[in-house]
């Protein structure tokens, strides 16, 4: 792949990750926030089944691979979004973004609790400093505590659903496993809507098209991108990049939403990018093939 076609579009990928915070904050005033993230990825998981049906991609032949994505689709989509969606409700979507997008740090402490895995110094080096500009950028946001708590959520379930990606997606195509994890998740979604909220969704021509980037940009062509770079450079360089994405999210916060850029929001955004910049690379080193799968999750 030359040098051009990688930066065209790792830089369409990582856009659309972190833009999608600041278009679903568009979107609130017209969905109810679980409505709103079920919709998206029942639309999407939709869209992604009928294409790995129509391209034969090989589906699951027993009970536990399907229970296998929908514990992961519980996870990614329900988990990781559900939270998302909510957090947006109360914080910026600059703040939104750079919270979830540490949960490479997650993986890391988690991956060595639960799953011994085996890091270098300086990605404990990475996972110190992005802590600490998690601490900084919350700083002056001490009195949203709802919207941090389900940030970090976020962050939290995405680092668990990478480590069972990754433990489980050697059984399972990985794009048989994104389209059927977004479509449990959004049914999971769709569910806890009419449980845990009053679901409402106003219908006209701007919701319909923020719902349709939503499900098809931000979600499966997104997706397409982020796969089709690792399945065809190096996994561990391509991860590595995955910084820019919290960097667009504070970037099209800005710009979308006029979101104020706080000094705090500025250093500590730096250090949790760094962070994940060192935790990414190293990973280059030690376990290339977690990132083929980790790097799956974080198309969405």
């Amino acid at each position: 792949m030359s040098t051009f076609k990688f930066t065209v579009i790792m830089l369409l990928t990582t856009f659309l990750m972190g833009s999608s915070f600041a278009v679903v904050k568009i979107g609130l005033p017209y969905s109810s926030p679980l409505l709103l993230a079920a919709l998206r990825f029942l639309l999407a998981g939709v869209i992604m089944g009928m294409i790995v049906y129509v391209l034969k991609r090989p589906h699951p032949t027993t009970t536990s691979n399907w229970m296998k994505m929908f514990v992961i689709g519980s996870l990614q989509t329900a988990g990781v979004m559900g939270c998302i969606f909510l957090s947006l409700l109360t914080i910026t979507a600059s703040e939104t973004s750079i919270l979830t997008f540490t949960n490479p740090l997650f993986v890391v402490i988690f991956g060595t609790i639960f799953v011994n895995m085996r890091y270098k110094l300086y990605q404990w080096i990475g996972v110190v400093l992005g802590l600490v500009g998690v601490v900084i950028t919350m700083g002056a946001k001490v009195d949203l505590k709802m919207g941090i708590v389900y940030g970090i959520l976020s962050a939290v379930f995405w680092a668990f659903a990478t480590l069972l990606a990754k433990k489980w997606g050697g059984s399972l195509d990985t794009w048989v496993l994104s389209a059927y994890q977004m479509l449990f998740g959004g049914l999971i979604l769709f569910v806890c809507s009419f449980i845990f909220e009053e679901p409402f969704f106003i219908l006209n021509g701007e919701s319909l098209f923020l719902l349709m980037w939503l499900s098809i940009m931000s979600s499966i062509v997104q997706f397409a991108g982020w796969y089709y770079l690792l399945q065809n450079g190096d996994p561990g360089k391509t991860s590595s990049f995955l910084f820019l994405a919290p960097f667009f999210g504070v970037l099209t916060g800005w710009l979308l939403l006029g979101e104020p850029l706080y000094p705090s929001l500025i250093v500590g955004g730096l250090l949790i990018i760094v962070g994940i910049y060192l935790v990414n690379k190293t990973v280059k080193q030690t376990n290339n093939s977690s990132h083929q799968v980790s790097g799956v999750d974080e198309a969405h």
